[in-house]
């Protein structure tokens, strides 16, 4: 069996790392499964991609398609052709995406258009909001897979009710567990917290992650979060290590005054009513640096699960989640775009941190090896 598995943006990278682990040890085991990974591009810069191999030791992708930025008709289009291009020289078995950015789609279309078996990772996810660009994506990856991977049960309701066969459905639980149990392992390599003198505070401090359009690209409702986190940050430290869009819009809009910008080896503002900006962090500091956090505050999906597994209180910074189980949890909280809300949901969460958090079935490390066993079936 023959597989290509894509991925084009960094948490794409943290969900096929075990996988590339799983398919080695098949191999060891003595099956004949071969497998490629493919970088299609999407996140271009060092931090949130070439430096995620060498963080999670996984090798280097086997073709790498420098599909770069672009509208999303752009970078959807450019995906595909460039993809094609390899599917027709390697003629795999399987496509495995994962996740739902615009490769995500692209290389599953790429694949069907040529009758190639698609598989898709984090299947079924669903915020029932069509203004989200990864929403389109993820329902329509999903109508195109032959096989379809879950991390929840609520997921697969949601696919039962799009019409999708149940023999085409496998929960299997979250890679994105995988992988951040492994960092937990290799979490002693990070001194993130002891270099950010954060320890130095007892009452803790709180994390804020930012990326989305809607929430950074305009400069107003960019600067009302800014001035959230700064009241927070009079109370104790706020770390904000900024993806490179956001950092991007901070320093466009003449914001970074208001933060307290930090290098490698320099110390965070503790509690100085200005909030820390660091550069995007590699992923084993990330883990670690929200494992020690008592609240995070962010947009991401894949935060909201980390949280989950860590215990820690998340607030969403968002009107919607496709990762409703987060909720159920206990520990997150979709807390909508209003920055006084959110500064009200995070002083809520410093006051009664999660006590009795419900980990989600099989979120137990051990995904990957279930995908392969389905895989090879």
């Amino acid at each position: 069996m023959k597989i290509i598995a894509v991925a084009g943006a960094r948490p794409n990278f943290v969900k096929i790392a075990p996988l590339i682990r799983a398919f080695a040890a098949a191999r060891a085991r003595g099956s004949c499964l071969e497998s490629r990974l493919v970088d299609t591009g999407q996140h271009y810069d060092d931090a949130m991609s070439a430096a995620v191999f060498r963080d999670l030791e996984i090798p280097r992708p086997d073709d790498a398609l420098g599909v770069g930025s672009g509208s999303h008709a752009i970078q959807t289009a450019a995906a595909l052709a460039a993809f094609e291009a390899v599917l027709v020289a390697e003629r795999p078995d399987i496509v495995l995406v994962v996740g739902d950015v615009n490769s995500t789609l692209a290389c599953a279309l790429a694949a069907a258009k040529l009758g190639i078996r698609v598989a898709h990772v984090e299947a079924g996810l669903r915020s029932f909001d069509r203004r989200m660009p990864e929403e389109i994506n993820r329902v329509l990856t999903d109508a195109l897979a032959d096989l379809l991977f879950t991390t929840e049960d609520g997921a697969n309701q949601n696919l039962r009710r799009e019409g999708i066969a149940a023999d085409k459905i496998f929960f299997v639980g979250n890679v994105m567990v995988d992988s951040l149990r492994w960092a937990q392992q290799c979490g002693r390599r990070s001194t993130i917290v002891d270099d950010l003198c954060l320890r130095e505070r007892p009452d803790g401090f709180v994390v804020v992650t930012l990326h989305r359009p809607t929430n950074v690209d305009s400069r107003d409702a960019l600067a009302g979060f800014l001035d959230a986190f700064t009241r927070l940050a009079c109370d104790l430290p706020v770390v904000f290590p900024a993806h490179p869009r956001t950092r991007a819009r901070l320093e466009e809009f003449g914001l970074t005054s208001a933060t307290h910008v930090v290098r490698p080896g320099q110390h965070a503002a503790l509690g100085r009513g200005r909030v820390t900006l660091l550069d995007a962090l590699p992923y084993v500091d990330c883990v670690h640096l929200l494992g020690a956090a008592r609240v995070v505050l962010t947009d991401s999906g894949g935060v909201q699960e980390e949280t989950t597994c860590l215990g820690v209180s998340c607030v969403t910074v968002r009107e919607t989640t496709e990762r409703p189980i987060t909720v159920h949890a206990g520990t997150n909280v979709v807390a909508g775009t209003d920055p006084e809300v959110v500064v009200q949901h995070a002083r809520r969460a410093l006051a009664a941190p999660p006590s009795a958090v419900r980990t989600p079935p099989l979120w137990d490390g051990c995904a990957a090896e279930r995908i392969v066993a389905a895989l090879l079936g």
